[in-house]
């Protein structure tokens, strides 16, 4: 009889770096939302991936940045708490560019745990000189001792084979922890507001979306059909963008929610009837009460 494996992996890495993306490519499913803005990730996301006797089970971690928010201090406890509980690292770079002193923390932490850490050099795709992937390379080689270096395109789905082996080769023995067909631990109604905050960091102005939360206030199954009721209030900070997230006579808010049904649809596999609200909570990002309402903390 084949012995199980298992790996917990916190996945770490600077802002936008695309950790959300290589889970998402993991795992075959989408369970956190990505966009080209930073800190787009903001609590940890549990992901399961089960391959035969192996199971992967990682955690998305924001972005590990600067905090100048009370907010930002949660996210950035999280990343360290991450490192503190798990059996691995999978520390996720660009190609190009100087590192920067929050990764150099990164590595410092590693250090101090001596964590069995992979590197993924994400985004080869953006460097039309590969030689600059091998000078990546040798430079990250002389920081750490890396269990394995992989270069990897989660946009095109480059290398992530390759990635996930050296994944599963980090599993030491242990009876699974959760049922082999577990995808995440993330609750439906988490799942939901996610797949809304998302559409808004995309279809809004670059400093908007992150003083936004979204609180799904309802989520219910009709019981003769197969449509679920979802509301969401959709909280910002400022009255001047209250009026930016709604739009012209209800047009942007209109479109956000256009995009999230479309896609709660296809997670939850069922027609959605998805109604959002608007309300302002100045400075919320800086209020104990709010974020932990907001389940952020």
């Amino acid at each position: 009889m084949t012995e199980n494996k298992t790996a917990f992996i916190a996945i770490v890495g600077k802002p936008n770096v695309g950790k959300s993306s290589i889970l998402n490519r993991l795992l075959g499913q989408k369970i956190a939302i990505v966009s080209d803005k930073p800190q787009t990730t903001r609590t940890r996301i549990m992901g399961v991936l089960t391959v035969d006797e192996t199971q992967l089970v990682f955690t998305d971690t924001p972005g590990f940045h600067k905090p100048k928010t009370k907010l930002g201090e949660k996210m950035v406890k999280a990343v360290s708490d991450s490192i503190s509980g798990v059996d691995a690292c999978l520390f996720v770079v660009e190609p190009e560019g100087e590192l920067r002193e929050t990764e150099k923390e990164l590595i410092e932490k590693f250090r101090q745990q001596k964590m069995p850490t992979v590197l993924a050099i994400n985004k080869i795709d953006t460097v039309s000189d590969k030689s600059v992937i091998m000078t990546r390379i040798l430079e990250l080689t002389k920081e750490y001792n890396f269990e394995a270096i992989v270069p990897v395109s989660a946009a095109k789905s480059d290398g992530l084979d390759a990635l996930q082996q050296e994944l599963i080769n980090l599993a030491i023995p242990s009876e699974h922890f959760f049922p082999d067909d577990t995808l995440t631990d993330q609750p439906e109604r988490v799942i939901a507001s996610e797949i809304i905050r998302e559409k808004m960091l995309r279809l809004l102005d670059k400093e908007i979306p992150h003083g936004i939360a979204v609180a799904i206030e309802k989520m219910r199954e009709r019981s003769d059909t197969d449509l679920m009721d979802v509301e969401a209030t959709i909280y910002c900070e400022k009255e001047s963008h209250k009026g930016i997230i709604i739009g012209k006579k209800g047009a942007t808010l209109k479109r956000i929610s256009t995009y999230a049904r479309q896609d709660m649809e296809k997670f939850f596999g069922c027609r959605i009837n998805l109604q959002c609200w608007v309300k302002v909570k100045d400075d919320w990002r800086n209020r104990e009460g709010l974020i932990h309402n907001f389940g952020l903390d």
